[in-house]
């Protein structure tokens, strides 16, 4: 099971640089970084739609990982919850108290 969570993380950074990538290639308003890969704003790396291509393909890379951080989340508190050791609830001793009657 631990082996397989570490694989989840591993990819989990790797969808993380992903998408730092992806969204450093878009063309901002500036032409920034992405006007590095085409030159000017007419020449563009991955083709003519490379702005509609790009921000479909953040979406979706933004969706995943919004599930894969919520299933790492609850996977991490379940694996918390089994490593820590249940607490063994102790009776409670009920003291008798005298009457004064």
């Amino acid at each position: 099971m631990n082996v397989l969570f570490f694989i989840s993380i591993t990819l989990f950074l790797i969808l993380c640089l992903l998408i730092c990538l992806v969204v450093l290639v878009q063309e901002s308003k500036s032409l920034g970084l992405g006007s590095s890969f085409g030159g000017d704003s007419s020449s563009s790396f991955f083709g003519a739609s490379t702005a509609d291509v790009l921000k479909k393909f953040t979406a979706y890379l933004t969706a995943i990982f919004i599930g894969s951080c919520v299933m790492l989340s609850l996977w991490t508190s379940v694996m918390e919850r089994k490593r820590v050791a249940p607490i063994k609830k102790q009776p409670v001793e009920q003291v008798e108290t005298q009457s004064h009657d």
